[in-house]
């Protein structure tokens, strides 16, 4: 059997940690990379962790390719702070170390079931959310972007059948608190692709990215929670534009 290391990211994350970490507690290293936290965080990681490292933040992309490389095994299970295995998850991704592939699959796509405002959130665009993080580390890496990186595999990538459980949801507050940082971070991003900035940016593209989520994508029938999720993704998108025009007058 294939040996794992779990990593988890943390920063602040005391009202997290412990299930997490409970969740892959079948792993034969669990590393957790924090990110300075204040809290008691690493007080409950010590029960817990093989390994613990510490790193001021930068952006994910960058805090788990400087981790990852440190991990003790070949195959490697990332999982973030806000996300648990479930027991099927589990038994599945065992399978696998029990029967590695030999079909040059280096990777696994794990899909997400996303609570949001306490409730499951079976629409919304979120329904086929889904995340790279069963691997072997030395095929892959994460793209070089400060927001919504994925995983770069040099071989085949598979699915695994079983999902994470995922709450990114702790308040309103917290959560638009993290779209407008996302929004400083993807204008970097978006300044190298993104030319002059018109009313498209901050009229039409907002407006469509509401519409998508809750007419096309059906986040109606998520009830509030989806009406919530429609207009932040509306919000996000002129934040990023809104970011992207102070960023690029040297204004904060």
């Amino acid at each position: 059997m294939e040996k794992l290391t779990a990593i988890v990211p943390t920063g602040n994350e005391e009202h997290n940690i412990r299930e997490v970490l409970e969740s892959v507690s079948f792993a034969d290293e669990i590393m957790v990379v924090d990110s300075l936290s204040t809290d008691n965080t690493l007080d409950i990681a010590k029960e817990y962790a093989h390994t613990i490292l510490s790193r001021k933040y930068h952006y994910s992309a960058s805090q788990k390719n400087w981790a990852i490389p440190q991990a003790k095994h070949q195959w490697i299970l990332l999982v973030d702070a806000d996300e648990r295995v479930t027991p099927e998850l589990k038994e599945e991704i065992i399978q696998i170390l029990k029967n590695p592939p030999t079909d040059g699959t280096v990777a696994y796509w794990i899909y997400r079931m996303n609570h949001f405002m306490g409730k499951r959130i079976k629409f919304s665009g979120w329904q086929n959310d889904k995340v790279i993080r069963l691997f072997k580390k030395e095929h892959c890496v994460y793209e070089d972007k400060m927001v919504h990186a994925e995983i770069i595999a040099d071989g085949k990538v598979g699915f695994l059948k079983n999902k994470f459980l995922h709450n990114t949801y702790i308040t309103l507050n917290h959560h638009i608190e993290k779209l407008n940082r996302y929004a400083a971070w993807q204008a970097r991003d978006y300044d190298k692709r993104t030319f002059k900035l018109t009313p498209f940016h901050f009229v039409i593209k907002p407006f469509w990215g509401f519409f998508k989520h809750y007419v096309i994508q059906m986040g109606f029938r998520d009830g509030v929670p989806g009406l919530v999720i429609s207009y932040l993704h509306g919000y996000a998108v002129l934040m990023r534009y809104a970011k992207l025009w102070l960023y690029r007058r040297g204004l904060k």
